[in-house]
């Protein structure tokens, strides 16, 4: 005789209905991974095309750190629904509880899943910190040479990821005491021993994800807005590094609907994750795939934006194009970088250019490079006219020579031995 206590089979039509479901959702979950594999390969493969496999940084391989434990996620929430059929030790009442035989499948099931759900959430913590260590060691590369204050918030951001990703673990494995709590039945444990709703677990993850997520996007934006960036190349840039905001929509969906259906908590909870981590792993490649993505449209694209470049150029004083990436450098002997130093920003093939406007040039002859130095080609154009005007030369019958063909001759072959000379850029310096 069945116990009241205990919830009937679903019915045939429900079942399927289920089956359905689940078929679905297993689709969505390997489709997901098979592309954010493949977004992470086409990373990898513009960072290598570019500096080479002993080039790569921290961060090209703490994003494969990422994709291996999104990997095992996707496997967790495919076991969800496949093996454990969606239940963990939550919506369950106190008589269902106490009616369900030990020995029973449905007992079985429901500490299998609570176990899952609990792997679930220790991987999920690794993959995002791994992702957001990731976004922190590209800022140091793409930041390099400018003034300290940059550099401090980087290093302020990681030790906010370090503190959070203890406090989100230490919550997970020390708010359930003792420990075996977390896929007990019966008696009932408590909502913060169900890993699947647990609200002391949800909010503590979604807070510290959130507010890291937030102080990532607050490094980068600041010095894209104040840019003197053309306002397309301006919004497009802060389009690629915003993808924390997306990350930070995808959370917040899925705290508020596991909270508001604990009955079904225990799918939600694999579902959703695999989505947001998705999203994730998807933006935090983007900026790096999105330059091989363009230089595989053509050169239609570098056509337009180096004519828009130069018609802006020509208006300014003299530009140095610093290479991030190769190597470390400094700035001494060009004194303080000043407030807004970006007056340009592009990536090519993976690697990370910044423009700075110099105001004054340095005097004196270009230095030769040191023999371990790494030689890198760096042109200085001077507006011919504009040096003519603010620098004329008198002849020796008191007249402006800035008229006579000689004087132009003269400047043109200056330019023209400034633009073939190299830079000397070593391990800790960068001289000229």
């Amino acid at each position: 005789m069945d116990n009241p206590a205990i919830p009937p089979p679903p019915t045939p039509e429900q079942a399927a209905a289920m089956a359905a479901a689940a078929e679905k959702l297993n689709i969505e979950i390997w489709t997901l991974l098979a592309f954010g594999i493949l977004v992470t390969m086409l990373r990898t493969y513009a960072r290598v095309k570019a500096v080479g496999f002993k080039g790569l940084q921290p961060d090209d391989y703490l994003v494969w750190v990422a994709v291996s434990f999104y990997a095992f996620e996707s496997a967790l929430a495919y076991s969800v629904g496949e093996y454990a059929m969606g239940m963990a030790n939550n919506g369950m009442t106190d008589a269902h509880r106490a009616a369900l035989p030990v020995d029973s499948q449905e007992y079985h099931l429901r500490v299998v899943g609570s176990v899952i759900q609990l792997s679930g959430w220790s991987v999920y913590s690794v993959l995002l910190w791994s992702l957001k260590a990731s976004w922190l060691v590209f800022y140091l590369r793409l930041t390099e040479g400018l003034g300290r204050s940059y550099r401090i918030r980087i290093y302020i951001g990681f030790g906010l990821i370090i503190t959070t990703w203890l406090v989100v673990l230490l919550n997970l494995f020390l708010s359930c005491r003792p420990f075996r709590r977390y896929w007990q039945i019966n008696p009932n444990p408590g909502n913060v021993c169900q890993p699947a709703v647990s609200n002391a677990i949800i909010w503590v993850y979604w807070t510290c994800n959130v507010s890291t997520d937030l102080y990532l996007l607050s490094i980068p934006l600041p010095l894209l807005l104040s840019s003197r960036l053309q306002r397309w190349k301006k919004i497009s840039l802060m389009f690629l590094f915003s993808g924390g905001l997306l990350i930070v929509v995808f959370a917040t969906l899925r705290c508020v609907i596991i909270v508001t259906d604990p009955e079904n908590g225990a799918q939600l909870a694999g579902s959703w994750a695999v989505r947001e981590t998705f999203v994730a792993i998807v933006t935090t490649s983007l900026p790096l795939v999105f330059t091989l993505v363009k230089g595989w449209l053509g050169p239609l694209v570098t056509r337009v934006s180096t004519a828009r470049s130069s018609q802006k150029d020509s208006k300014h004083t003299p530009r140095v194009i610093a290479t991030f990436g190769g190597g470390n450098s400094s700035w001494r002997g060009r004194g303080p970088p000043t407030a807004n130093p970006i007056t340009n920003f592009t990536m090519n093939e993976s690697e990370e250019h910044i423009v700075y406007e110099m105001k004054h040039m340095p005097d004196g002859p270009l230095q030769r490079p040191a023999d371990n130095s790494i030689q890198k080609s760096v042109q200085v154009s001077l507006d011919r006219e504009e040096r003519r005007q603010q620098h004329p030369m008198p002849s020796n019958d008191g007249s402006n020579m800035a008229s006579d063909p000689r004087w132009e001759q003269a400047q043109t072959g200056h330019s023209a031995f400034i633009q073939g000379r190299n830079m000397s850029m070593s391990p800790g310096n960068y001289r000229h």
